[in-house]
């Protein structure tokens, strides 16, 4: 009788872990599937791995979770089983909660809806923005593609000058956006996946605006930590100019 309720005693207590463990529940619909497998994935140590998956078979809509310990990018992937190969990954903002993605199978990262944290929000906003920024580059690339051809060296020039500035507009919208949302954790993301090679002065200034609970997060504990590598190289970099001015003067 004692085993059998020390027994119910661990049942009880693996259930309660197991409840704990998942605080993420992705579901949605993808219309035009019938079947394939869905993959839910992050990325941990630079690699890219799946935290669960289910099997598509007829029913389109599905529904997967897993646990996060911080609000961070994950990514849904299809895989699919017949001949007409449509396999993408979509990339979301999760955070603890329920995010919803409904998509179609023939434009399965482009039509995707997605449904979540105010971090995903932003993460659209700022999407929607820099596919601008993108475009306008293409158009300088076709510029720049038709001046070579006609050997328009003038040309080539000036479109480098509108390259420089389209560059600079770029990191500085990104590096407001972020200051303006350093209470949520898509700040410190798009410092170190987006500007991550910018003036050191305006990682600095991002890391400083943002909230305490964000630089304890994720992203804000690997933004601190890329700064003080990034500073160390630096004055590793301005000692060895320094001693090479030395040895030429």
């Amino acid at each position: 009788m004692k085993k059998l309720a020390l027994l119910l005693v661990i049942l009880i207590s693996v259930t309660a872990c197991s409840e704990k463990e998942s605080n993420l529940v992705v579901n949605g619909e993808i219309k035009g599937l019938k079947k394939g497998t869905l993959f839910l994935q992050r990325i941990q140590d630079t690699m890219l791995i799946n935290v669960d998956s289910v099997v598509v078979n007829g029913d389109p809509t599905f529904a997967m979770e897993t646990y996060i310990k911080s609000p961070q990018i994950m990514y849904l992937y299809l895989e699919k089983v017949d001949n007409n190969r449509y396999d993408d990954r979509i990339e979301f903002f999760a955070d603890e909660g329920q995010v919803t993605i409904n998509t179609q199978l023939e434009k399965f990262e482009t039509s995707a809806n997605i449904i979540g944290s105010v971090n995903q929000e932003k993460l659209t906003e700022y999407r929607k923005m820099i596919s601008r920024f993108n475009d306008q580059n293409l158009d300088l690339i076709k510029e720049s593609f038709e001046a070579e051809k006609a050997r328009d060296e003038d040309k080539l020039i000036e479109i480098d000058k509108k390259y420089d500035r389209l560059l600079r507009r770029k990191y500085l919208y990104t590096v407001n956006f972020a200051i303006n949302n350093k209470e949520h954790e898509i700040a410190p993301y798009l410092a170190l996946s987006e500007v991550f090679d910018a003036n050191i002065k305006y990682l600095d200034t991002i890391y400083s605006a943002l909230a305490p609970k964000v630089k304890k997060s994720k992203y804000g504990v690997e933004l601190k930590e890329f700064l003080k590598e990034r500073k160390k190289q630096e004055k590793l970099q301005e000692k060895v100019e320094k001693q090479s001015e030395t040895n030429n003067s």
